[in-house]
């Protein structure tokens, strides 16, 4: 899905600033999705902690989130930065970040399967 989006932003937009303005949006209503994925998973981890008084579970889920965040932020760093200072390397950060978090939400869906 994230893909699609991002191809029509890049098939529908004429300029590269057209095109990261275009990713922007896309990339602000994903992190939305993210978060009420990882808020879902959280409540159903903390349900079960409240019923059994087991946390762990809970802790690791917290930080495997807080470690993604990282990676995607120095994943799509590189990218950034190998390009720079072209003017696509923004496009190119926008795009990963997409990529990986579209890959994360589909990851916290499946959990409930």
């Amino acid at each position: 899905m994230a893909k699609n989006t991002v191809e029509v932003c890049e098939t529908t937009m004429d300029t590269t600033a057209e095109v990261s303005r275009c990713l922007d949006g896309i990339k602000e209503k994903k992190d939305r999705e993210l978060q009420t994925w990882v808020n879902n998973q959280v409540f159903i981890l903390e349900e079960s902690a409240a019923n059994n008084g087991r946390r762990t579970s809970l802790d690791m889920f917290k930080r495997s989130q807080r470690n993604f965040i990282s990676y995607r932020e120095n994943n799509c760093r590189w990218q950034y930065l190998l390009i720079a200072p072209n003017a696509g390397a923004p496009v190119a950060y926008k795009k990963c970040y997409i990529t990986l978090t579209q890959y994360r939400i589909e990851e916290l869906t499946n959990l409930d399967k």
